[in-house]
């Protein structure tokens, strides 16, 4: 396969989150305060749906006797320590302000850019797809993940600005990432390179699960933007390095009961 065959979803995603901030940006600025605020809520109601409707994967994962809800929490307060430390939530509020500073952004452009960046690329539609479209070239993952991230491009940014806009550079390191490196990702560590038999895997079964409550705090964060109590989101980003960690407890957990 071509390198455009394997990137083609992720550039497709790319765009449309463009598109999206743009009509959202041409649309947004002449919504009245409180429209944008209920747009907001609206928004973070459906990512709440979608953040439950994850985390319901973890129904479906165990570690021998330890269920996949006790796997996530400790995955959860493991990576949230480990988050910390590295401050991966003010280092990803940090490349926002440094961009809204190139760019010459206003208003809660790092904001914008920290929720858009986490809100698309935490998911199992961008493992799967990243999968799919850089093994086979099959692109149609991504391409429903499209519209629904250029839908939500197009709320956030009109309550965000342009920092929305800027999320493209993420879902370009991210999803681009994961569809060059998928053949040895899917041979080496998910023990198959079938990406509809991914759907099953434990391993990403709890990920999924992990992701969905951290797409939960995601919603959080928007219904207090909504509220106007920016002051006590939940740090999503220092929670990233559960989705590596939680995995880990998952394969100790069955090295020691043997199943």
């Amino acid at each position: 396969m071509t390198l455009l065959s394997q990137l083609s979803g992720t550039l497709v995603n790319v765009v449309v989150v463009v598109l999206g901030t743009l009509i959202g940006l041409g649309v947004g600025g002449r919504l009245p305060q409180r429209t944008q605020r209920t747009l907001l809520q609206t928004l973070s109601l459906a990512v709440l749906f979608i953040g439950l409707d994850m985390a319901g994967a973890l129904n479906r994962v165990s570690g021998g006797a330890v269920p996949g809800v006790i796997l996530a929490l400790l995955g959860l307060a493991v990576g949230a320590v480990i988050g910390e430390a590295l401050g991966l939530e003010d280092r990803l509020e940090g490349l926002g302000e440094r961009l809204r500073t190139r760019f010459r952004g206003s208003g809660r452009f790092t904001e914008g850019f920290v929720a858009a960046s986490l809100l698309f690329c935490v998911g199992p539609m961008t493992v799967i797809g990243g999968l799919q479209n850089g093994l086979t070239g099959d692109s149609s993952t991504y391409v429903l993940k499209s519209v629904l991230d250029g839908i939500a491009a197009l709320a956030l940014a009109g309550v965000y600005g342009l920092g929305v806009g800027f999320s493209a550079l993420t879902v370009l390191v991210v999803q681009g990432g994961i569809s060059l490196g998928a053949g040895a990702l899917a041979a080496g560590v998910l023990g198959g390179a079938d990406p509809e038999g991914l759907r099953t895997n434990l391993y990403v079964l709890l990920v999924t699960g992990v992701g969905g409550v951290t797409i939960i705090g995601i919603s959080w964060n928007l219904m207090l933007a909504g509220l106007g109590f920016d002051d006590r989101r939940v740090r999503v980003g220092s929670l990233l390095p559960a989705l590596l960690v939680s995995p880990l407890a998952l394969w100790i957990a069955i090295r020691l009961t043997g199943n």
